[in-house]
């Protein structure tokens, strides 16, 4: 395990990359040396990581931000980036190994909900289910054009990626 990783690296995540020749190196020092892409600014900082969660940042001892992101499957990122944009995430950052290679993608939703989409085959399983919560559900339903639907916890949406990958939508107020 390494110790603090610097600020190019992935806001503290490390896990071993199993696309990478030395199986050995953690997938976040293996992107200081790749090309990673990031569409109108600069590389974030730890600064750009804090959670928000009703005015908290949720931060480690080790002071990195503790969060769970799921990785979905998807056939072509940039297509899937432009569908979840409608679900308000913006595009962080994209990263190939090699021009040609497959794309490894991060949004987020208001600068927190994150979600990884991920070209390799092996990454993930399509036909995921993810759960998010949102405080714009009725936005998000006018937008997809889909029912809300009444449930002991709240209001909830259903939706579906292009590429498969389910959502529950439901509601911060309840």
């Amino acid at each position: 395990m390494p110790s603090k990783l610097d600020d190019n690296a992935l806001g503290g995540l490390a896990f071993h990359d199993r696309h990478s020749r030395d199986r050995s190196t953690p997938f976040a020092q293996t992107l200081t040396s790749h090309p990673v892409v990031w569409p109108g600014r600069a590389p974030p900082t730890s600064v750009d990581y804090p959670v928000r969660r009703r005015g908290v940042a949720i931060v480690g001892e080790d002071g990195y931000m503790e969060e769970a992101i799921p990785v979905l499957r998807v056939e072509d990122a940039a297509a899937s980036a432009s569908w979840y944009r409608r679900l308000g995430y913006e595009q962080e950052w994209e990263h190939r190994f090699e021009p040609g290679f497959p794309a490894f993608v991060s949004l987020a939703r208001n600068g927190a909900a994150r979600l990884f989409l991920s070209e390799h085959t092996g990454d993930a399983r399509p036909d995921t289910l993810v759960c998010l919560r949102v405080d714009d559900l009725t936005a998000v339903a006018r937008e997809f054009e889909v029912e809300m639907f009444e449930q002991p916890w709240g209001r909830e949406v259903h939706l579906e990626d292009p590429d498969g990958n389910r959502f529950r939508l439901n509601s911060a107020d309840h």
